[in-house]
């Protein structure tokens, strides 16, 4: 009886470990840099409601904001590593392959419609860029049009950041571009900047207004200029080898919610861009519109050096900018 009794307890306590390794199995986690109430959170959490409806148990995407699993760049190596599923890169994609850096390129993309475009035309030669590194890029969403915080000054005309140390994230040619201008970029990762202003070892940031009003950066600011200067895509990413190992019907279900969750993304961008300025505005940080057409002008030297240093560069720019004909 013993014995009966042992063997019905280890066939017990097998069948949980066995169902509980299935389950962790069937987790697909999914880690982002955005802060509760940011487009990247709200986005990533749509995501899910729309994945997990379509898996209907057979898998369940959980979502990490807030730099829980890590920056920006652990991010994308956990994506290889297979520690995580999926990651919502912006910026530094860039720092991945050369052909990311266009959007990059100060003003390039115009609207949201001319994104779509630029998507529906150029996807292959971004997708192929990020299969090369390992990676597969589910859909575009975005992280949105930029515009510059700091303490100093109000900033017109790109002169007016002369000396500002100004944070960027880790990529290249964000960094030219403000030395270009005349600032003193400073790469930093995105979880450590309200510190960083706070206490002013930065003076200023770059960033959309989800960014900047859900990282409650307008508490730690004197001047928010409306400058627009880059759009940055964000991209819902995976790893090339562990998205190819799901069963087909889960692929196929994670692909579809990635695409319909794009036009919610761009809806609520819209939206935010309206919210967010009067709430930064409220809470006493003085707005400027800057002068477009004095960055726009100061700009092209970062065209050239894109131009001329990556191959396939001037190409790659006129068809970005020829899509939004």
């Amino acid at each position: 009886m013993k014995s009966i009794v042992k063997t019905l307890l280890v066939t017990a306590v097998t069948a949980v470990m066995a169902t509980s390794a299935n389950a962790a199995d069937l987790v697909l986690k999914f880690g982002h840099v955005g802060q509760p109430g940011s487009l990247f959170d709200m986005s990533a959490n749509e995501f899910a409601r729309i994945a997990n409806a379509k898996l209907a148990g057979k898998a369940e995407v959980q979502v990490f904001g807030s730099s829980q699993l890590g920056k920006d760049k652990e991010l994308l190596q956990k994506l290889k590593l297979g520690q995580i599923d999926f990651s919502l890169p912006s910026s530094v994609m860039s720092s991945v392959s050369d052909e990311f850096g266009v959007f990059e390129m100060p003003y390039i993309i115009q609207s949201r419609d001319h994104m779509k475009k630029v998507q529906a035309a150029l996807g292959d030669t971004f997708q192929d860029a990020a299969g090369a590194k390992g990676y597969h890029i589910l859909s575009y969403w975005e992280n949105g049009f930029r515009h510059i915080t700091n303490n100093t000054r109000a900033i017109n005309v790109p002169t007016d950041l002369q000396g500002i140390k100004l944070r960027t994230p880790k990529g290249a040619w964000r960094v030219k571009m403000f030395k270009l201008y005349g600032a003193n970029p400073t790469p930093m990762a995105f979880s450590e900047v309200f510190t960083a202003l706070q206490t002013g070892v930065i003076d200023g940031q770059e960033n959309p207004y989800a960014q900047i009003a859900s990282a409650k950066f307008q508490e730690v600011q004197k001047y928010l200029s409306i400058t627009g200067h880059v759009y940055t895509p964000a991209y819902v990413l995976t790893s090339k080898s562990g998205f190819g190992k799901l069963p087909a019907d889960v692929q196929a279900a994670l692909r579809e919610a990635a695409v319909e969750t794009q036009a919610y993304v761009y809806e609520t961008a819209a939206r935010l861009e309206n919210e967010l300025l009067t709430v930064i505005k409220d809470a006493g940080v003085a707005v400027n519109t800057a002068d477009k057409a004095a960055f726009i002008a100061a700009s092209k030297p970062v065209y050239d050096d894109y131009a001329s240093s990556v191959k396939g560069g001037d190409a790659l720019i006129s068809k970005v900018q020829n899509a939004a004909k």
